[in-house]
């Protein structure tokens, strides 16, 4: 089992990457591309493979090895990018679902709108806000004191287990970090109301097809959009104290990690038919030379 796991793994991990760099080269190359919508989904395909490399090379390793050593630095560093990183995804599903809802309810308005002034300060303000999320309780951990038996029950240096490996009192530090994970909740709402309305705006459409086409497209996104939510507020919108969760928190952290990741450029890029017409373009293009 461990033998299939660790291939399964293996598998979703380099599928996920060269998914997010054929989406990153094709935004890049393909001036047909150069739209906010998908500027939006380059910037998620470089977070995913930047989440995804900072967890899943050690999960590999602790299947060869059955552990993983790691420095205390090093340990904080994982720790800090992780969250860095995934609370700016938090964010970023937040600004794409109220993207798609000023495409699809306020079409005529959206050019005005989603300029490149726009975009860019939207994008700013994702890894901004990730930044200040995150920073005082990343300075918190790093003023800990450890006890000797310096052993996590997880995959990798997730906040959880580190806190609880701690001598020091944590208990303003927990509340804080309770505190920070509620804050998911508010890119959320953002995505739950912006669905709501294009849904509504979905039910007015005249034609049937046009119906189920954005539905479709929708639904995928909302369907990404309530795992990896839903994972990480199971995980983390909880007292840190409580110890009883470790083998749940690491089987349900795959989901965030690894799934996640793996799925988005499919859900988010992959099905789009302008993406699929330029790949089938450069595959006629290659056949004939």
């Amino acid at each position: 089992m461990r033998t299939f796991v660790f291939y399964l793994i293996l598998l979703s991990y380099t599928c996920t990457v060269m998914g997010n760099i054929i989406i990153l080269y094709l935004v890049i190359s393909d001036p047909r591309l150069h739209f906010p919508m998908y500027y939006f989904l380059c910037n998620l395909a470089a977070m995913d493979i930047c989440f995804i490399n900072t967890v899943v090379p050690g999960m590999l390793k602790g299947f060869v090895h059955q552990g993983v050593h790691i420095s205390l630095e090093l340990c904080f560093l994982q720790s800090y990018i992780y969250f860095l990183v995934g609370t700016a995804e938090f964010l970023l599903f937040a600004v794409m679902s109220f993207d798609r809802y000023l495409a699809i309810c306020h079409p005529l308005r959206y050019a005005m709108i989603m300029h490149r002034h726009m975009y860019i300060r939207l994008i700013a303000g994702v890894w901004l806000g990730s930044f200040f999320i995150i920073a005082l309780p990343s300075v918190l951990v790093l003023n800990l004191t450890f006890c000797n038996n310096k052993e996590i029950n997880h995959f990798f240096c997730d906040v959880g287990p580190v806190v609880r490996n701690a001598c020091t009192d944590t208990t303003s530090l927990q509340f804080l970090l309770f505190i920070n994970s509620c804050s998911l909740f508010f890119s959320l709402v953002i995505a739950i109301i912006s669905y709501t309305y294009i849904l509504l705006a979905i039910s007015k459409i005249n034609s049937v097809e046009g119906r189920k086409r954005v539905f479709s497209t929708c639904s995928s996104h909302a369907l990404v959009v309530t795992i990896f939510f839903g994972s990480c507020i199971f995980m983390y919108v909880k007292p840190v104290q409580y110890k009883g969760t470790d083998e749940y928190d690491k089987n349900v952290a795959i989901l965030n990690t690894v799934v996640v990741p793996l799925i988005n450029p499919y859900i988010y890029t992959l099905r789009n038919n302008v993406v699929k017409n330029i790949i089938k373009q450069g595959k006629q293009i290659a056949c004939f030379v």
